[in-house]
Order: C-alpha cells, then structure tokens, then sequence
C-alpha cells in the first residue's frame, strides 16, 4: 500500500529527576550533599533510509514517545541518558509542526535525519545547587518535561522529471518503455492508484528519474479523483511532462485536455505551474493524431511538442535526449522558502512578561511556559524547593502583578492544573 501521508504525535522523554542525598560515612558527621543529577529524556528523531520507498511503517503510530531519562542517585551517581528514538523515512520526506504550520525539516538526502522533538534535561541533584550561603540544600530538581508537537508527515517523492495528463493517455507506458519500472497498465481508467519511479539511462550515460504520476482530471485540485492527492509529488520535478493523447481515440479533444489539466495545475501551487514544461504528443500510430497535431499546433504555437508513440517506441529516443539537456541547464531549487522553515525564526528583544494573569471564576489563572516549567521541574514535597519556586516567582514579578489586578489573600491561584492559595 502507497502511503504518503500521516498526521502523528511526537513526545519526547522527561528528563530524569535529581537526587536530594547527603554524603553519610563513618566518622564524617557533616558529609555534605551529594545527590547527582538526573539523564537526558529520549529524543525523537527522523532519519532517511533510502530503502524505503512510502510511509507505510508509520500508518499506526499515533503516538511516538520517548523513554524518561534515569534519576540521579545519591554519592554524586548521575542518572545516564535515554536511548533516542530513531524513525526512518524515505528520501523527500517533508515533516511539518501542525501547531505552527512551520517545515521542521525537508529531509532529501541519504543522510539527512532531524530532531523532531527534544528530550527534557535532567534535573540537578542537591550537589548542583551548593553555595556558599547554602553548602547543604536540602532539595533537588525534577527533569525537565520533554517536548510534545503534533506533525504532519508527508511523502513528496524524489524525481526529476514528472509524467501528468488525463487517465489512460499512456504515461504508464511511457515510463515502462524508458526504464526498469514495470507499472501496471491496462485499458481502462485510473489504473494507476500510486506514482511510480522510473530510472532513464542514455546511450551517453546521463540519467534522471521519471515519475508516472496518476491522472488528473477536471477539479483535481480541489480535490476530485486521484490527482489532486499526487500533485505534490510534481512539485519537486524540474520538468513537467505533460502527456496527451492526440488521437483523441476516445472522444477526448486534446486542446481542451491541455486547457484542463493546465488550469489544475495553476490553482495547486503557482510554482508548480512556472516549472518547464514539455508536451509529449502521444498515440501518433493512429490515424487522427497528425490532423489533431497540427490543430494544437496552431492553437499552441509556442510550446515544445515531441510527437511520440509510447507503444510503438516512435520518438522516444529525441524526446529523452531533449529532457536530459534540459535538466543540464536547470539548478536544483529548494522547495519551500526560507519563511516557511522552522530554522528561519527570528527571535526579538520583548519587553512584555513571560506570563499571562486571567481571572476566571474567581480563580487566578497564570500562564507562560517558563512558569510552568519550572512549576513541573520543582518538588513540592520538599521544604527548600517551595521557598525556592516562591522566590522565583518573586524575583519575576508574579507576587507584585497579582497584587497590581486586586488579588487578596486567601484568593486561589492555578497553575496548569493546580491551584493554591495566595499569600502576600
């Protein structure tokens, strides 16, 4: 089955917890902390592996999570690492984070592989925390949680040159005449449910890969039939063969198949429709196609048109010649913009708060990642690390900004899921 894209949640590791221990020996009464610190959570991580050929592998995952990091332990022992998760995808893999609608990576090349989400640090041991006001704390940290995004993971196939017409014009056998690729091939429509890959190889030893693309048909791009779902393989061609039918065998007038399918692809993706373009005239063995050659012609005079017969291996020869000239002189372009990457963020100087206070049903509610952070990295079974989390909340502003909106003492404060009671 040709699966080519899938929707999954990526969770990584929590880091492991810190270690509260102190140094306990015979005759050393006053050992000092020695709690080490927890391991690294497991990282997610999207790697190529250029035997696979669709995402099939991933259809069931729903969910990917990475194990905890180990706790730290006491006589200065640190928790080790988690193993990272490593999956694997074919080449031209596209992984997109569906709550920014950023690319995290265009993964394209044999060697490619990209952390999708990050494993949360290990939290310190009391040692870490030793100064000299408090050589002896009696608290530690808890791992950092790891990161959790929603991806969407979509397959856009790795060809230079890309096969698209109608159904039944013969790309199929195109493809099969040119190279090793055996697609299936038979007298009726849609008989090309997935794209297929072919390699052409020339007497002068140049060589592209060839996509057969399944048929457009009118509306494809907003979704009808099966071409609107294999477009996006087109948008990383070079060239865009444009195959028809100019027999017309079967009722079909190829200027209005060109129109037609032309139009689907411009209102896919204007890039897709600027790429170079040939036109393979096909089915010339047959009696209508010279006086429909010539009619498309004069309607078209501008374009490249290779008049072949794919059954009859008329014509091929000059037209495989052409598009390895072709691609001779295009550059490889990249397929998204730098805007649309994740890499390409710009991080500005803010002056505002790094948290939101609401008042909702007479609950103060706090919100911003680095409060909740550290609420999720701080033990409150410990004495030392609540007096610590107070004074950072302090030292940010949160005490004063709650006192600021009219919050009394005895008023409920939440954080995530927990609330608790304020006092000034």
């Amino acid at each position: 089955m040709f699966v080519d894209e899938i929707t999954i949640k990526a969770v990584a590791g929590n880091g492991g917890d810190g270690c509260t221990s102190f140094r306990r020996e015979k005759f050393v009464p006053m050992g000092g902390p020695d709690g080490g610190n927890g391991g690294k959570g497991a990282d997610i991580i999207f790697m190529v592996d250029k035997g696979l050929k669709t995402l099939i592998d991933l259809r069931y995952m729903k969910t990917i999570k990475g194990e905890k990091g180990v706790n730290g332990k006491g006589s200065n022992k640190y928790g080790s690492n988690a193993d990272d998760i490593i999956i694997k995808v074919p080449m031209g893999t596209t992984i997109k984070d569906l709550d920014t609608n950023l690319i995290i990576a265009d993964l394209v090349d044999e060697n490619d592989k990209v952390i999708v989400a990050h494993g949360g640090r290990g939290g310190r041991g009391n040692k870490a925390f030793a100064t000299h006001d408090n050589p002896a704390p009696k608290f530690s940290e808890k791992g950092e949680p790891g990161e959790i995004r929603l991806l969407k993971v979509e397959l856009k196939m790795l060809a230079d040159v890309g096969l698209v017409g109608f159904p039944s014009v013969g790309k199929s056998t195109l493809l099969s005449q040119i190279s090793s690729s055996k697609p299936k091939i038979a007298a009726y429509h849609f008989t090309t449910l997935s794209p297929n890959l072919g390699v052409v190889k020339l007497q002068d030893y140049r060589s592209f890969v060839m996509a057969d693309l399944p048929g457009l048909i009118e509306g494809a791009s907003e979704g009808v039939g099966l071409g609107e779902k294999f477009l996006k393989h087109a948008m990383r061609t070079k060239i865009l063969c444009h195959v028809i039918d100019m027999s017309g065998i079967e009722g079909r007038n190829p200027i209005e198949d060109y129109k037609i399918i032309r139009n689907e692809i411009t209102k896919y993706s204007d890039k897709l429709s600027k790429k170079k373009e040939i036109i393979v005239a096909n089915k010339m063995d047959l009696e209508s196609a010279k006086d429909n050659l010539e009619k498309f012609k004069k309607e078209y005079p501008n374009l490249k048109i290779f008049p072949i017969s794919a059954l009859n291996n008329d014509g091929i020869n000059e037209l495989l010649i052409e598009i390895a000239n072709i691609l001779d002189s295009i550059k490889d372009n990249n397929l998204y913009e730098e805007e649309d990457m994740e890499s390409h963020m710009i991080y500005k100087f803010v002056e505002e708060k790094p948290y939101t206070i609401t008042k909702e049903n007479d609950i103060w509610v706090i919100k911003g990642e680095k409060i909740e952070k550290l609420f999720n990295m701080t033990k409150f079974n410990e004495d030392e690390a609540v007096l610590r989390f107070a004074r950072k909340l302090k030292g940010m502003g949160v005490e004063e900004a709650l006192e600021k909106m009219g919050a009394k003492r005895g008023d409920e404060v939440q954080i995530l899921d927990y609330i608790f009671e304020f006092k000034e």
